[in-house]
């Protein structure tokens, strides 16, 4: 009997020890994945606009944001993406006219107003109107072609995975400059001053713009209740009041009392008189404030730059019209879908997404265009996103404001369409916007908040309590 355990014991030790050989044998076997196909192939998500309007006055404004999906290969790895454009459908132009955003990550790419016009000059167009092409037709006009990859590694080799979105054809047109192309207005040296604007100098005074007529200006301005009166230069020695309160400039003449709103001013100093009217358009409706229901009109600004008027507005699915003074007696639809302002007119359909929109009012006319809108989020506004972010205005080229913005002691920051992707603080404290910097501290208040990019090295920003 016990030659027997013997025995049993000798086989089962050898059955042990062969298991644990097999085991540390499997403990060197290393996991293998294989690259499989895309999970679904890249495609942008974005909508495109059926024109692009490109002008040298506004390099550096982004033209498009194109977005894609993201794609999985069936393996833990990370995925790259490449944006490419060219004037060529087969992508194969001079490298002078193509774009490449090099290997990214991210979902998402933006190419701005410059990158096009160096594309739209490799087709040859220009913003030239005595220029055409061989059928006599405008030469400003033409098709630059665009498209994403996605892939793993280097995306090269016989071995490459990759999946390519199809092609997508963007119609450009360079704005042609005619003799009297642009407004031809400027900021003139006249201005308005006062309790009712910015406490009697504590900033500067509200801008009078020069108009058609030579002596007459013209001032669009959100007057709090005080008084107010027009100088020159930010200075007392040339300043106008109203002494009988009957519309006539008297030269350091009494203080014009003032209620609070948004005015349209006209001081014609050929007879020295002036005009004050509420004054105010706004973007109203089902795609934005549920019909002046869920707050006021988005309302637009003035840019004397071209005489329109513009506003950066966030939208919903709706419907949507531009009303005056936040009132229905004059309001603006579009019966023909045709981009006419009609007056009393049918209802303009939304799209959710972030837009800039401009009247003409010399044309009659009006554009809604996708574009990339900056924001005010932070706990000092709206709890870092809880709500929507408080949208700027691009009034001038690379000048972006905001008015009575209603802040609270906290921190804020700048960002694009309520997005990180692209965002500004303030590291130094020193009134610089620097990307991705540290959170601006604010105090409880009411703002005019301005954002200046024309210096491209050194972009800035302004916060003013009013």
């Amino acid at each position: 009997m016990k030659n027997i355990k013997s025995f049993i014991a000798q086989v089962l030790g050898v059955v042990t020890a062969l298991a644990l050989f097999t085991a540390c044998e499997n403990d060197d076997l290393t996991p293998e994945f294989t690259l499989q196909a895309a999970s679904e192939d890249v495609a942008f998500q974005n909508e495109f606009l059926a024109e692009y309007l490109l002008s040298d006055e506004t390099p550096d404004n982004i033209a498009e944001r194109f977005v894609w999906n993201e794609v999985e290969f069936g393996v833990p790895t990370e995925v790259s993406y490449q944006l490419e454009g060219s004037i060529s459908e087969n992508f194969d132009a001079d490298g002078a006219y193509q774009f490449d955003s090099g290997t990214l990550t991210t979902l998402n790419a933006s190419v701005t107003v410059s990158q096009l016009l160096t594309m739209a000059e490799g087709l040859g167009l220009d913003d030239d109107p005595s220029t055409t092409d061989e059928d006599g037709n405008p030469n400003n006009s033409g098709t630059v072609y665009f498209k994403v990859t996605a892939f793993v590694g280097s995306g090269e080799g016989v071995d490459a995975v990759t999946t390519e979105s199809e092609v997508a054809a963007l119609t450009i047109s360079v704005v042609e400059k005619t003799a009297d192309s642009g407004a031809g207005f400027e900021i003139s040296s006249w201005g308005i001053v006062g309790s009712g604007y910015n406490d009697w100098g504590a900033f500067a005074d509200a801008p009078f713009y020069t108009t058609g007529t030579d002596g007459v200006y013209v001032a669009y301005v959100n007057l709090l209740d005080g008084e107010i009166k027009f100088r020159e230069n930010n200075d007392w020695t040339n300043n106008y009041g109203d002494t009988d309160v009957d519309g006539t400039l008297d030269a350091g003449g009494d203080n014009i009392v003032v209620t609070a709103g948004d005015y349209k001013i006209t001081m014609n100093l050929n007879d020295f008189t002036y005009t004050m009217e509420e004054y105010s358009w706004g973007v109203v409706g089902s795609g934005y404030n549920d019909w002046g229901g869920a707050g006021p009109d988005a309302k637009f600004f003035y840019d004397y730059t071209t005489d329109t008027f513009k506003v950066g507005v966030e939208l919903i699915e709706g419907e949507i019209k531009f009303r005056m003074n936040n009132e229905w007696v004059t309001d603006f639809g579009d019966s023909g879908a045709d981009g006419t302002l009609d007056a009393g007119g049918d209802n303009i359909v939304s799209a959710a997404g972030y837009y800039m929109i401009t009247l003409d009012f010399n044309a009659g006319t009006y554009t809604m265009e996708a574009a990339d809108i900056y924001g005010v989020v932070g706990s000092g506004y709206n709890d870092w996103g809880a709500t929507n972010d408080f949208m700027l205005t691009e009034v001038n080229p690379g000048i972006w404001v905001g008015e009575n913005v209603e802040l609270i002691d906290g921190e804020i920051k700048f960002r694009v369409n309520e997005a990180w992707d692209v965002n500004y603080g303030d590291t130094g404290v020193d009134g610089i916007l620097d990307a991705g910097g540290d959170n601006i501290v604010v105090t409880a208040g009411t703002y005019l908040i301005t954002l200046d990019f024309t210096d491209e090295g050194a972009p800035t920003y302004s916060l003013i309590a009013r």
